[in-house]
């Protein structure tokens, strides 16, 4: 199965969600170019939603500046958010942005740590949209 990538504050709130998971990750560090992330097979990216329920600085600048290397932008297959549903509309946004920019399938939504159900969820989902493109 092919990785998913993910970018976690140091709150680590997605790394919990994704340890969960138990699936093969590779993180986005979060700071320091010295440690950059240049990824070589496809992925599904899990990604937190900032900014207060704006999509201005919704994306976090990691990501940004990850997904402008030409070549992880090339191997993104998906993208998996995490918001606040205080945010209403703006709810899981980063994952709307990327996905709309990147032309990818935005493939689900959870709320910061995600409960047993979203684990459940993400795991077969990821299983299953990997199973359909090969």
């Amino acid at each position: 199965m092919h990785p998913l990538v993910y970018f976690s504050s140091s709150s680590e709130n997605t790394h919990r969600f994704v340890e969960k998971l138990g699936l093969p990750a590779m993180r986005i560090p979060i700071a320091g170019a010295r440690s950059k992330l240049l990824m070589e097979e496809p992925y599904i990216l899990i990604v937190p939603s900032y900014g207060g329920g704006s999509a201005v600085g919704a994306v976090p600048i990691q990501v940004i500046r990850f997904l402008n290397d030409p070549q992880n932008r090339s191997y993104l297959r998906g993208v998996i958010a995490a918001g606040n549903t205080n945010f209403g509309a703006a709810y899981g946004i980063a994952g709307d942005i990327i996905a709309k920019k990147c032309q990818v399938p935005f493939l689900y939504r959870f709320e910061l740590l995600g409960t047993t159900q979203d684990v459940a969820n993400v795991r077969q989902g990821v299983t299953a949209f990997w199973q359909r493109q090969n």
